[in-house]
């Protein structure tokens, strides 16, 4: 490698959020930040610590592991051999899902896996009772409360790479034509992560044919960007248009695996799930955000879009940069109604353009796909799940709540919430701050 290369690498590092180190605070405003968590967990029934009968059951349940796997082998689908890889954010702490692709003559084979979390958590343990309680997983800048312990979010439930771990396949085979489903398959199984992708990693991978997973990327990269495109011309609303390829692939494939989840248990079983409702706006709020994204500077949408308001935000959002495109997102945000959970699909989810759709892919961190989990396994549902539904929808209004005050707390003492959640935070003696730090 060149030194110019080098130099080069060096000065990319130098600019991404692990390159610029921690966010150094002082132990005074380290303080105002645990009061104001606790003022807000207080307010919003947060729960930041673990019972000790949850604890020890997580303990009990990540010991004799790989034994338990292997005993597993003999009721589950065997996919060791499989080339499977995750892509995560650089500092994800689990990594709940994982793909794998081929291509066939007519059809894309994609396999979504995600963590067999209800083989761990389920009805009647204290792990699940203190997942219903909790709701979600709530992300505050540099300050995480977990749903689920994180000695088991962290080990067993995580697909690391190297280690053979316990799943839930989503198998799909989808038309090269129209996209649409041939098949679908969702069974229990055994995966082998070859390696863990940071989405900076990816990029690269895509771009290099001689790292490895260089021709499974592109391959799903292309399928992901097929999809991206068709549900944007079917009407959905794309409100970050500017995504990288990397993130485009890891939202395409869980979107298409949730769908076909959905579409298993609406369609072929008739059986009630945790589904999600996204509601429209009505016409005269819709008409009011259009309007005032029209009235923006630079905005390209054209009239003959104006049929489709989501078509249209979309067309604005492309054409907008900088504080437009926060001032366009921002004009929907208000209009939009919040997105709820419901045991019946009736409405779909607007914001997509999905007739029907729930959650799966994430049974680390939201209950509704613990649960959506536990209902395609034991094809049933649990009796309470209507109350459930309501549970999970008021738990994640309250985490975002909290979360946007706690934000604006942080600017208020000086600190910028995106640097801190991007950096983390490094606490430091009152008489360490110098001249170089603002905080």
């Amino acid at each position: 490698m060149s030194d110019e290369t080098t130099d080069r690498d060096e000065q990319a590092h130098a600019g991404t959020a692990e390159g610029q180190g921690p966010v150094r605070i002082s132990e005074e405003i380290d303080r105002h930040l645990a009061n104001k968590r606790e003022e807000l967990f207080e307010e919003f029934e947060i729960r930041d610590k673990f019972p000790s009968a949850v604890l020890e059951e997580a303990k009990e349940r990540t010991s004799d592991v790989q034994q338990e796997i292997q005993d597993e082998l003999d009721h589950r689908q065997d996919l060791r051999e499989l080339t499977t890889w995750t892509t995560d954010p650089v500092d994800a702490q689990d990594f709940d899902d994982a793909i794998s692709i081929a291509e066939e003559e007519e059809h894309y084979r994609l396999w979504v896996h995600i963590a067999d979390v209800t083989h761990y958590v389920h009805p009647g343990s204290e792990m699940w009772d203190e997942a219903v309680k909790r709701g979600n997983t709530v992300y505050l800048p540099a300050y995480t409360i977990h749903m689920l312990p994180p000695a088991l979010a962290e080990t067993v439930c995580s697909l690391v790479p190297n280690e053979d771990r316990l799943a839930h396949t989503v198998e799909m085979e989808i038309k090269k034509d129209t996209l649409s489903f041939e098949n679908i398959e969702i069974y229990k199984s055994v995966v082998h992560s070859d390696e863990r992708l940071t989405y900076t990693q990816c990029e690269r991978r895509l771009d290099d044919p001689d790292l490895p997973l260089h021709e499974e990327n592109v391959l799903v990269y292309d399928l992901a960007e097929q999809l991206h495109e068709q549900r944007k011309e079917d009407g959905s609303l794309v409100l970050n248009p500017s995504r990288d390829r990397a993130h485009t692939i890891i939202e395409e494939c869980m979107l298409k695996a949730n769908k076909a989840v959905t579409h298993e248990l609406m369609w072929n079983r008739g059986v009630e799930a945790m589904y999600r409702v996204h509601p429209q706006p009505t016409p005269d709020q819709w008409d009011k955000a259009l309007k005032e994204i029209a009235e923006l500077d630079g905005i390209n949408m054209s009239g003959a879009s104006w049929d489709d308001p989501r078509k249209a935000v979309n067309q604005a959002l492309e054409s907008a940069s900088g504080k437009n495109l926060n001032k366009v997102q921002r004009a929907v945000l208000k209009v939009m109604p919040r997105a709820k959970y419901m045991n019946d699909p009736f409405g779909g989810h607007y914001a997509l353009n999905f007739d029907i759709y729930g959650h799966f892919t994430s049974p680390i961190r939201r209950l509704s796909d613990l649960i959506n989990h536990w209902i395609v396994h034991e094809n049933d549902v649990p009796e309470d799940l209507i109350e459930l539904c309501d549970r999970a929808s008021d738990k994640q209004k309250d985490a975002e709540t909290a979360e946007r005050l706690y934000k604006q707390f942080m600017e208020e003492i000086g600190l910028n919430p995106y640097d801190v959640n991007n950096r983390g935070v490094e606490v430091v003696e009152d008489d360490e701050i110098d001249g170089d730090v603002e905080y």
